[in-house]
């Protein structure tokens, strides 16, 4: 019967030659896989070249356009462009968002955003409502404002993608069955493309939101853009349809008063 130093000085030997096995197993277990990357809208190599004429798309809005949080390039219509280049579309995405604005401030500012542009817009991307929610403005105001704003690009010849937004639970039911309905009866009313609701892709996900729960990250961005690039593209017009609307840009749009120019300024 083998002493139990004998044992102990054959597990010690059986131990030291089967080291470097485990050595290389944990250090195997301890660097996890590179996982695969997730093919996004923006990760896609074009399936043709970037060609044509340049497509000028205006992004006109709130924090959820300008960036609020994120570093340059990592806004919405930063990404976005990126996106629709992606896919061969020669798009340039000019960001017309100021932080803070409601539907009446975007308002007070179109025609002057409309007039400073060097050409005019293929199309225009709408994100307001958030605000007037968040302060719980009369939905009737946001409609009226959302309205006018959508009639004033309808006499421009411009097409128009909708962002949609939802009230926010506290408010209740009566505030979000006035509020809740008014982006998808607009954008039928004036044949825009609509998003119904711009946040979908990161609600309920605290890794895709900044600390103030409202304002998307960057990854966050990347999600919505791989959400609404396709709305976008299919919603810019047609070679009859940008014929039409280059015609409408024959009659000069008349900037507003003062206003306007500084909030762009701010």
């Amino acid at each position: 019967m083998r002493s139990y130093k004998e044992k102990a000085l054959r597990a010690m030997t059986i131990a030291l030659l089967t080291l470097p096995l485990a050595l290389a197993a944990c250090d195997k277990a301890a660097t996890p896989p590179v996982a695969e990357e997730t093919m996004s809208a923006l990760d896609a190599p074009p399936a043709i070249p970037v060609m044509g004429p340049e497509r000028p798309i205006l992004a006109f809005g709130d924090s959820l356009l300008a960036g609020y949080g994120l570093n340059d390039g990592e806004s919405y219509p930063d990404r976005l462009e990126q996106a629709l280049r992606a896919r061969g579309i020669n798009a340039r995405v000019i960001n017309a968002g100021v932080s803070g604005d409601t539907t009446e401030a975007g308002l007070e500012r179109l025609d002057f955003t409309l007039s400073s542009q060097k050409e005019k817009p293929e199309l225009v991307i709408i994100s307001l409502g958030g605000n007037d929610m968040l302060r719980g403005l009369p939905p009737a105001t946001t409609r009226n404002n959302l309205e006018a704003i959508l009639q004033r690009l309808k006499q421009e010849n411009i097409k128009v993608v909708l962002l949609g937004m939802l009230a926010a639970p506290n408010l209740g039911k009566d505030y979000a069955a006035k509020f809740n309905p008014i982006y998808a009866q607009l954008s039928e009313k004036y044949d825009a493309a609509l998003v119904p609701f711009f946040l979908q892709p990161v609600i309920d996900k605290p890794d895709l939101m900044q600390p103030d729960h409202m304002h998307p990250t960057a990854l966050g961005i990347d999600a919505i853009v791989t959400a609404t690039v396709d709305d976008v593209a299919d919603a810019l017009p047609t070679g009859a349809e940008a014929e039409a609307s280059e015609a409408a840009s024959d009659v000069a749009v008349p900037p507003t008063a003062s206003a306007g120019e500084e909030r762009m300024a701010r």
